[in-house]
């Protein structure tokens, strides 16, 4: 009697893992982008403080013989009043802009949540063609509302009543002509924060707002206590945007005053071009653009800092 005996069978031995190929096709097709911004961005940055470091004005452009001298270029930029007399026009240029900004928008923001499908079209299509206004067409369209003889406005305020305003000159008084560059940034930056924060009351649950008006919340009460809360961040973001775009604004300023009458609205964007361009001191107007950076981030790290510390506490 012949014992068959049954062998196991065998169990396959899984395969090896097979090792995951890189891929680089994704980093080939956005390497010409990251290449393309590296040098739009960085190199100018770059650039930009090296100049600030050296002794380079107009001789030094023409032969190339820049000598590095430290820190020689700040502290005398720190050490000149007219700088600091500059750094505090600035800030106040810019609070009164993103103040007005924001208070605007919101407003703005507000209108088009509550308008009728066809009637916020239409105000959208108002912003959209605002925003779209090239900021030379914009400018040049301010300097005719307000030219002394032919000027719409002084016309305007003649048919008023108001006889003082014939043939006035605004551009010649400094308080005027800080006036209408505020009006006129202000007017240029609206759309693209009503917008923003129009998208964002959106997505904001309708649930909420209907439980505090059941509650008896009034408009106000609305929007202190749910709108603002549940968009804490999205205003924060927008402000630190327009706080961006307000102090580096420099071709209004430039085309309707350059920086004029008697200083009354230069900035610091353009008192490092006059410093670079009138003087011929590029290390000096270098200098105060990369401080004008500096301050800038700081004032942002401190208020993203404040910002976390809320968003902590809630």
């Amino acid at each position: 009697m012949t014992l068959l005996v049954e062998r196991p069978a065998q169990v396959a031995a899984p395969p090896a893992p097979r090792r995951r190929k890189r891929v680089v096709l994704p980093y080939l097709l956005i390497t010409p982008t990251l290449v393309a911004t590296a040098y739009l961005l960085l190199y100018p940055l770059v650039r930009n403080v090296i100049i600030s470091l050296q002794e380079f004005g107009l001789p030094q452009l023409v032969r190339g013989d820049a000598k590095f001298v430290g820190l020689a270029n700040y502290a005398r930029v720190l050490a000149d009043p007219e700088f600091w007399a500059v750094v505090r026009r600035t800030l106040w240029f810019t609070a009164i802009n993103v103040v007005l900004i924001m208070v605007l928008s919101t407003l703005v923001a507000l209108l088009l949540v509550r308008l009728g499908k066809w009637l916020r079209l239409l105000v959208m299509g108002g912003l959209v063609l605002t925003w779209a206004t090239p900021i030379i067409a914009a400018t040049t369209v301010f300097q005719w509302l307000f030219q002394s003889r032919l000027g719409v406005v002084n016309w305007a305020l003649v048919a008023l009543g108001f006889e003082e305003y014939r043939d006035y000159t605004w551009f010649a008084d400094g308080e005027a002509t800080f006036g209408i560059l505020v009006t006129l940034i202000v007017w240029q930056s609206i759309p693209f924060a009503a917008l923003s924060l129009y998208a964002a009351m959106i997505t904001v649950p309708q649930e909420l707002y209907e439980a505090a008006r059941i509650d008896g919340a009034g408009a106000w009460r609305v929007f202190s206590t749910i709108t603002f809360p549940v968009l804490r961040a999205m205003f924060g973001l927008i402000t630190c945007l327009e706080v961006i775009w307000v102090v580096k604004a420099f071709v209004q300023i430039w085309v309707i005053s350059q920086g004029g009458p008697g200083q009354a609205t230069t900035t610091l964007p353009v008192y490092a071009f006059q410093v670079a361009q009138s003087l011929q001191r590029y290390d000096l107007g270098a200098a105060v653009s990369m401080l004008m950076v500096v301050l800038l981030v700081l004032a942002l790290l401190a208020y993203f800092r404040q910002l976390y510390r809320q968003e902590r506490e809630t």
